[in-house]
């Protein structure tokens, strides 16, 4: 397994080089997770509010089988059916506490829908924040490609061959490039 962590390392270590060369593609792949942040904040909301209407309806029926049962109870009482009365009484009871229940779970899932929104927001405002930068970026890397002291561009000498950074830098990605082909031919082995 060894070499295998070796080259996920390896590769690893790569990609971070190319993205702190390439800070704009950083900040496009940061957009891009904020996004899928967002779209599942929006789904988690959807399933949320759903299942709130649920807990609705459920105390609703349960309102409804209470009524009944407190109607029935009264009718007994009324009647001299107390052999009826007191069961009923007790079934009324269990519906009160169930429905309380119910409606503390719905509670506690209103906390949650208001802290998922509150989390929605805070991801959109970051996710702007982020696309804002994308764009100067992006704008940065159009406007000014060449002009000296640009942080997307190295200077070059006076006589046009690369600065010593330019060449550095093509170095070091000849030498990760070799050392790519190196790994794939010792994987191939």
């Amino acid at each position: 397994m060894g070499i295998f962590d070796d080259f996920s390392k390896f590769l690893e270590d790569r990609l971070d080089e190319y993205l702190s060369a390439n800070p704009h593609l950083e900040l496009m792949a940061m957009e891009e997770k904020l996004r899928e942040q967002e779209e599942e904040t929006l789904k988690l909301m959807t399933d949320l509010k759903l299942k709130e209407r649920q807990l609705q309806d459920e105390i609703l029926a349960i309102a409804q089988d209470i009524q009944v049962w407190h109607a029935r109870v009264e009718k007994a009482q009324a009647k001299g059916r107390l052999d009826l009365a007191q069961p009923a009484q007790e079934h009324e009871a269990s519906l009160l506490r169930q429905g309380n229940q119910t409606w503390g779970q719905m509670e506690m899932l209103k906390d949650r829908i208001q802290q998922t929104q509150e989390l929605q927001q805070k991801i959109q405002q970051r996710r702007k924040e982020v696309q804002a930068q994308v764009t100067q970026a992006q704008t940065a890397r159009t406007v000014s490609p060449a002009q000296p002291g640009s942080p997307w561009s190295e200077p070059s000498s006076t006589d046009g061959s690369p600065s010593a950074a330019q060449l550095e830098k093509q170095f070091q990605r000849w030498e990760a490039e070799e050392e790519l082909e190196q790994l794939k031919r010792n994987l191939g082995k």
